[in-house]
C-alpha cells in the first residue's frame, strides 16, 4: 500500500512493477522470496549480474524506460570491506555511481536505498539516524556518498542496517553461513570481543523493508537487531544451535586484525522504526529462541 496525499491508504495498481535490485544476495533474495505474502500488489523483477549489468548505464535506462517501475529497492553494491578498500575505484563506480543513476531514473517513484550501519565510526554506538557519519574505509565512503544522493529526493528512502543473517543463494552472504563455512574447511575463526553490532535475520530485513514502502516512508531509519553483540556473543549464540561451531570459533581482538579498519560498535538505535512497524524487530537471542525451526 501507499499513502495518498490526504494520507488515506491506496493500493497500487495490480500491475504496478517493482525492481529488486541485488536479488542473488541476502537481503535481496528474501525481499523476492517474501513479496508474494508481504507485498502481494507488486508485481517483483529480481535483477541479477546476469540479468542486467548495472554497471552498463544505457542498458539500466533501456531497461527502466522499458519496464516503468513504480518502486525501485536497491539492494546491489559491493559489500565487502576487504574488496572495496582493494579497489576503491570500482567499489565508487557499484554502489554510489550505479546508486545515483538509479534515483535520476527514480525521481518521480518510490526508491529504497539499503545502507550500512559502517557509516559511523564506531566510536560511541547506539546511533540515531541523525548522528554524524564518520566512515573509516572505502566501504563506508561509499554508502555515506550514496546516501546523500539519494536523499536529495524528498521522495526517497534510505535503510540502514546491520550485519544479516540468513540463507543466501550462494551459501555464503549471511554470518551464520560464513561460520559453518569456516567448520567445513576446518578453519579457525577468530570472532572479536571488541566489536558491536546489532544482527538481524535478513527475512525480518526484508518485512521491514516492505513496511516502510508500503507506508510510503522517506529519509533514514535503522532496521537492526534490538540487541547489540559482540562478534563473539555472536558466534556463541549459533553455536547453541550448531554445537560443532564451537571448536572452529575462538575470542579475539579487533585490533589484531590484518585486514580495513574495524569500527569498535555501530550499534544502531531502532526506536523510529520500532514505533512505525506492526510487529517490532527482535534481537537475535530472542529470534533463535523463537524461531527454532528457521533455516538459518
Amino acid at each position: 500500500m501507499a499513502t495518498s496525499p490526504n494520507g488515506s491508504w491506496t493500493e497500487p495498481d495490480s500491475k504496478s512493477l517493482a525492481w529488486i535490485t541485488g536479488a542473488n544476495g541476502l537481503i535481496g533474495n528474501y525481499l523476492v522470496q517474501t513479496a508474494p505474502k508481504l507485498a502481494p500488489a507488486w508485481r517483483v523483477r529480481a535483477l541479477t549480474r546476469a540479468q542486467l549489468d548495472l554497471l552498463d548505464s544505457d542498458a539500466v535506462r533501456r531497461e527502466f524506460q522499458k519496464d516503468q517501475p513504480r518502486l525501485v529497492i536497491h539492494c546491489a553494491a559491493m559489500s565487502g570491506m576487504a574488496e572495496a578498500q582493494a579497489n576503491p575505484a570500482l567499489a565508487h563506480r557499484v554502489n554510489v555511481e550505479v546508486t545515483g543513476l538509479l534515483a535520476e531514473l527514480a525521481a518521480e517513484i518510490q526508491f529504497v536505498f539499503l545502507s550500512s550501519d559502517l557509516v559511523f565510526d564506531g566510536r560511541k554506538g547506539n546511533y540515531v539516524e541523525t548522528d554524524r557519519v564518520n566512515p573509516i574505509h572505502v566501504y563506508g565512503e561509499t554508502k555515506v556518498a550514496a546516501e546523500q544522493i539519494v536523499l536529495k529526493n524528498p521522495r526517497h528512502l534510505v535503510v540502514r542496517t546491520s550485519i544479516n543473517g540468513g540463507i543466501s543463494r550462494g551459501g555464503k552472504r549471511g554470518f551464520n553461513e560464513q561460520l559453518r563455512l569456516a567448520w567445513k574447511t576446518r578453519q579457525k575463526m577468530k570472532l572479536f570481543t571488541d566489536e558491536f553490532r546489532c544482527p538481524i535475520f535478513a527475512g525480518e530485513t526484508a518485512r521491514a523493508v516492505w513496511e516502510l514502502a508500503a507506508q510510503n516512508r522517506v529519509g533514514r531509519f535503522h532496521v537492526a537487531g534490538a540487541e547489540r553483540l559482540s562478534r563473539w556473543q555472536i558466534g556463541l549464540l549459533l553455536a547453541e544451535r550448531w554445537p560443532e561451531l564451537k571448536a572452529n570459533i575462538e575470542p579475539g581482538r579487533a585490533g589484531d586484525f590484518p585486514g580495513p579498519p574495524r569500527a569498535p560498535d555501530t550499534s544502531l538505535n531502532i526506536s523510529k522504526v520500532q514505533n512505525v512497524l506492526s510487529t517490532p524487530l527482535s534481537g537475535l537471542t530472542e529470534w533463535l529462541a523463537a524461531n527454532p525451526h528457521e533455516p538459518f
